[in-house]
Protein backbone atom coordinates (compact mmCIF):
# COMPACT_ATOMS: atom_id res chain seq x y z
CA UNK A 1 0.00 0.00 0.00
CA UNK A 2 1.45 3.48 -1.14
CA UNK A 3 -0.20 5.67 1.65
CA UNK A 4 0.25 4.74 5.28
CA UNK A 5 -1.16 7.99 6.78
CA UNK A 6 1.60 8.36 9.44
CA UNK A 7 2.76 11.48 7.75
CA UNK A 8 -0.62 12.99 8.13
CA UNK A 9 0.48 15.12 11.21
CA UNK A 10 3.17 16.45 9.80
CA UNK A 11 6.14 14.01 10.95
CA UNK A 12 8.09 11.02 8.85
CA UNK A 13 10.36 8.58 10.27
CA UNK A 14 14.16 9.09 9.20
CA UNK A 15 16.25 5.78 8.06
CA UNK A 16 16.91 4.91 11.64
CA UNK A 17 13.44 4.81 12.80
CA UNK A 18 13.50 8.40 14.75
CA UNK A 19 10.09 10.59 13.61
CA UNK A 20 11.08 14.05 13.00
CA UNK A 21 9.15 17.09 10.99
CA UNK A 22 8.68 17.13 7.54
CA UNK A 23 10.32 20.42 8.09
CA UNK A 24 13.38 19.02 9.71
CA UNK A 25 16.96 19.94 8.13
CA UNK A 26 17.20 16.26 7.38
CA UNK A 27 13.67 15.88 5.08
CA UNK A 28 15.02 19.07 3.71
CA UNK A 29 18.12 18.21 2.33
CA UNK A 30 17.76 14.63 1.44
CA UNK A 31 14.13 16.03 -0.26
CA UNK A 32 16.20 18.41 -2.05
CA UNK A 33 18.68 15.57 -3.27
CA UNK A 34 15.80 13.51 -4.28
CA UNK A 35 14.47 17.04 -6.46
CA UNK A 36 17.98 16.90 -7.87
CA UNK A 37 17.94 13.65 -8.98
CA UNK A 38 14.89 13.80 -10.65
CA UNK A 39 16.25 16.90 -12.67
CA UNK A 40 19.56 14.52 -13.46
CA UNK A 41 16.52 11.87 -14.55
CA UNK A 42 15.15 14.42 -17.11
CA UNK A 43 18.57 15.39 -18.10
CA UNK A 44 19.15 12.15 -19.02
CA UNK A 45 16.33 12.46 -21.90
CA UNK A 46 18.05 14.76 -23.76
CA UNK A 47 21.83 13.51 -22.69
CA UNK A 48 22.32 10.11 -21.80
CA UNK A 49 25.36 8.23 -20.66
CA UNK A 50 26.85 6.47 -18.14
CA UNK A 51 27.90 8.47 -16.05
CA UNK A 52 24.17 10.37 -15.78
CA UNK A 53 22.97 7.07 -14.01
CA UNK A 54 26.04 6.48 -11.60
CA UNK A 55 25.09 10.11 -10.66
CA UNK A 56 21.52 9.10 -10.13
CA UNK A 57 22.61 5.90 -7.80
CA UNK A 58 24.88 8.23 -5.77
CA UNK A 59 22.51 10.57 -5.29
CA UNK A 60 20.00 7.93 -3.70
CA UNK A 61 22.79 6.42 -1.74
CA UNK A 62 23.40 10.41 -0.55
CA UNK A 63 19.55 10.56 0.46
CA UNK A 64 20.52 7.06 2.69
CA UNK A 65 23.01 8.69 4.33
CA UNK A 66 21.02 12.07 5.04
CA UNK A 67 18.32 9.94 6.23
CA UNK A 68 20.72 8.20 8.95
CA UNK A 69 20.41 4.96 7.26
CA UNK A 70 23.39 2.86 8.88
CA UNK A 71 26.25 1.99 6.33
CA UNK A 72 28.91 3.96 3.95
CA UNK A 73 27.01 5.30 0.98
CA UNK A 74 29.45 8.21 0.26
CA UNK A 75 32.70 7.20 -0.11
CA UNK A 76 35.98 9.50 -1.16
CA UNK A 77 36.54 7.28 -4.53
CA UNK A 78 33.30 8.90 -5.21
CA UNK A 79 34.56 12.22 -5.25
CA UNK A 80 37.24 11.44 -7.15
CA UNK A 81 35.65 9.87 -9.78
CA UNK A 82 33.77 13.09 -10.28
CA UNK A 83 37.15 14.62 -10.52
CA UNK A 84 38.23 12.11 -12.81
CA UNK A 85 34.97 13.39 -14.83
CA UNK A 86 35.43 16.99 -14.73
CA UNK A 87 39.74 16.95 -15.82
CA UNK A 88 38.24 14.35 -18.84
CA UNK A 89 35.83 17.41 -19.99
CA UNK A 90 38.11 20.49 -18.56
CA UNK A 91 40.78 19.25 -21.07
CA UNK A 92 38.23 19.51 -24.10
CA UNK A 93 36.15 22.52 -23.51
CA UNK A 94 38.29 25.95 -24.68
CA UNK A 95 39.33 27.94 -21.25
CA UNK A 96 36.34 29.90 -19.65
CA UNK A 97 36.90 33.49 -19.80
CA UNK A 98 33.47 35.35 -18.35
CA UNK A 99 31.03 34.47 -16.26
CA UNK A 100 28.50 31.95 -18.85
CA UNK A 101 24.64 32.80 -18.64
CA UNK A 102 22.96 29.41 -17.82
CA UNK A 103 21.15 28.85 -21.18
CA UNK A 104 21.76 27.05 -24.60
CA UNK A 105 20.43 24.11 -26.22
CA UNK A 106 17.77 21.36 -24.12
CA UNK A 107 20.61 19.45 -22.61
CA UNK A 108 22.82 22.45 -21.54
CA UNK A 109 19.48 23.94 -20.00
CA UNK A 110 19.29 21.22 -17.89
CA UNK A 111 22.44 21.36 -17.35
CA UNK A 112 22.03 24.36 -15.21
CA UNK A 113 19.15 23.38 -13.46
CA UNK A 114 21.04 20.61 -12.21
CA UNK A 115 23.28 22.53 -10.99
CA UNK A 116 21.60 25.37 -9.20
CA UNK A 117 19.26 22.76 -7.53
CA UNK A 118 22.48 20.96 -6.47
CA UNK A 119 23.81 24.01 -5.32
CA UNK A 120 20.43 24.03 -3.04
CA UNK A 121 21.40 20.87 -2.04
CA UNK A 122 24.64 21.82 -0.71
CA UNK A 123 23.20 24.45 1.53
CA UNK A 124 20.83 22.14 3.08
CA UNK A 125 23.41 19.74 3.65
CA UNK A 126 24.82 22.51 5.73
CA UNK A 127 21.88 23.03 7.48
CA UNK A 128 21.41 19.31 8.25
CA UNK A 129 25.02 19.12 9.18
CA UNK A 130 25.95 16.88 6.62
CA UNK A 131 29.87 14.43 6.76
CA UNK A 132 32.41 15.72 5.38
CA UNK A 133 32.87 13.30 2.27
CA UNK A 134 28.97 13.84 1.77
CA UNK A 135 29.42 17.55 1.45
CA UNK A 136 32.64 16.87 -0.80
CA UNK A 137 30.27 15.02 -3.09
CA UNK A 138 27.98 17.53 -3.94
CA UNK A 139 30.13 20.31 -3.73
CA UNK A 140 31.82 18.31 -6.87
CA UNK A 141 28.98 17.61 -8.37
CA UNK A 142 27.55 21.05 -8.96
CA UNK A 143 31.14 21.40 -10.38
CA UNK A 144 30.75 18.90 -12.42
CA UNK A 145 27.26 19.66 -13.83
CA UNK A 146 28.76 23.33 -14.79
CA UNK A 147 31.75 21.72 -16.82
CA UNK A 148 29.11 19.30 -18.21
CA UNK A 149 27.14 21.90 -19.63
CA UNK A 150 29.79 23.74 -21.06
CA UNK A 151 31.05 20.10 -22.27
CA UNK A 152 27.94 19.52 -23.74
CA UNK A 153 27.41 23.01 -25.59
CA UNK A 154 31.06 22.18 -26.89
CA UNK A 155 30.32 18.96 -28.48
CA UNK A 156 26.91 20.31 -29.86
CA UNK A 157 28.50 23.22 -31.40
CA UNK A 158 26.75 25.67 -29.35
CA UNK A 159 28.21 29.22 -28.24
CA UNK A 160 27.79 29.83 -25.02
CA UNK A 161 26.54 33.28 -23.50
CA UNK A 162 28.74 35.27 -21.78
CA UNK A 163 27.13 37.81 -18.86
CA UNK A 164 27.42 41.31 -19.79
CA UNK A 165 27.11 43.92 -17.07
CA UNK A 166 23.83 45.76 -18.58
Amino acid sequence: MIYTKTGDKGQTSLANGQRVAKTDARIEAYGTVDELNSWIGALRVVAEEAQLEWIQNKLFNLGALLSEAPGEWITEPDVKQLETWIDEMQAVVPPQRSFILPCGGEAVSRCHICRTVCRRAERKMIEANADTIAMCFINRLSDYLFVKSRWIAYNNQEEETAWKKV
